[in-house]
């Protein structure tokens, strides 16, 4: 009896989804997706909203991070460029959503590579403070240009509108987010099967050698910071969107470390862990606040120690992953995955 994954033609080991089960669960969770709206109630519609955003910041940040190994505190300033970028181009210029999304996802990736300079010359912690730079720079920018963002005042802009229905709504704009975040997903999966992600991979693990196999080191570190920005960039334009009031305090350090924090937990490297990790830090506060609710008649008291308790617990669990699993949810789910692949011969 063969025990193994065989294939007889290049069309099949290459594959997305390579075995039937991988296919069907594939089906099932598209199927899910589809009929979830339908039945979902709109405070879980919002958090659906929510993840699918989330997951395609966490993908953009995967892809510098976990797939290319440069260490980014800049997130949260990346997604400030574009739901800036974008509530500027549809509130000050006039320009109808759906284009000024991907022109500010493209100047946020124009501003990524322009702050992915010294990581041509800085790796690890010095780059990481780097893209601290970028952070403090970015925010102190868009608090102090208030000719153009508006400064601490919120930014508001329409909702958009795509012919005569406005996306106004969470089950209208859930098909959007929904939409650009299987396609963030498809683009990346087939980027790591290019020769371009094969180049990041190539860097994350060891930069000399990969120059030494011809890799253009510099080049390829600048477009990883690119295209990580312009997916980020891409999060924050449609986070602009959805909520059409645009704030500097959503963008702050605190959502970078947030950011960092899903895909550690969710898995670097890793698409479903992008996925898991958004998942997972975005229903973690609301079951936190739901459960505080609760309590709140029987202890009154809990209301002004819930902050601390969630940033407690964050604290906590991205400790307690970076010593019992590294690798992350995507590991887990991993080992699930094998051990009913192999069942009952688990051993």
């Amino acid at each position: 009896m063969e025990c193994g994954v065989y294939f007889t033609t290049y069309k099949d080991d290459m594959a997305l989804r390579r075995k039937p089960l991988e296919k069907l669960r594939l089906a099932l969770f598209a199927a899910l997706v589809v009929i979830f709206p339908f039945i979902a109630s709109p405070y879980w519609l919002n958090l659906a909203n929510q993840i699918a955003l989330a997951t395609i910041g966490a993908i953009g940040l995967n892809i510098l991070v976990g797939y290319t190994g440069q260490i980014s505190l800049g997130q949260g300033a990346f997604m400030a460029v574009g739901a800036y970028g974008a509530g500027v181009l549809t509130a000050r210029l006039g320009i109808p959503f759906w284009l000024s999304i991907p022109i500010a996802a493209l100047i946020t990736a124009a501003v990524g590579v322009l702050f992915g300079l010294p990581s041509l010359r800085l790796k690890g912690l010095y780059l990481a403070i780097a893209t601290l730079a970028a952070q403090e720079i970015v925010e102190w920018t868009v608090v102090h240009w208030t000719s153009l963002t508006g400064g601490v005042e919120a930014m508001v802009i329409p909702a958009p509108r795509i012919l005569n229905m406005r996306l106004n709504t969470d089950f209208r704009f859930y098909w959007i987010a929904v939409g650009m975040a299987a396609l963030t997903a498809l683009f990346t999966a087939n980027l790591f099967r290019s020769r371009v992600g094969r180049a990041f991979v190539a860097i994350r693990d060891q930069d000399i050698a990969a120059e030494v196999i011809g890799v253009n080191v510099y080049l390829y570190k600048l477009l990883a910071f690119g295209t990580s920005s312009f997916f980020v960039g891409l999060s924050g334009a449609l986070l602009a969107h959805y909520r059409t009031i645009i704030s500097w305090e959503r963008f702050t350090l605190e959502t970078s470390i947030v950011y960092l924090a899903m895909i550690i937990i969710g898995g670097l490297g890793s698409i479903q862990g992008s996925f898991f990790g958004a998942a997972f830090m975005t229903l973690l506060p609301a079951f936190i606040n739901t459960a505080g609710r609760a309590l709140q008649s029987t202890f009154p008291a809990i209301a002004t120690v819930l902050p601390a308790v969630q940033q407690s617990i964050f604290g906590a669990i991205i400790i307690f992953f970076l010593i019992v699993e590294p690798e992350g949810l995507a590991k887990l789910w991993r080992d699930i995955k094998n051990y009913f692949y192999v069942w009952p011969f688990s051993y």
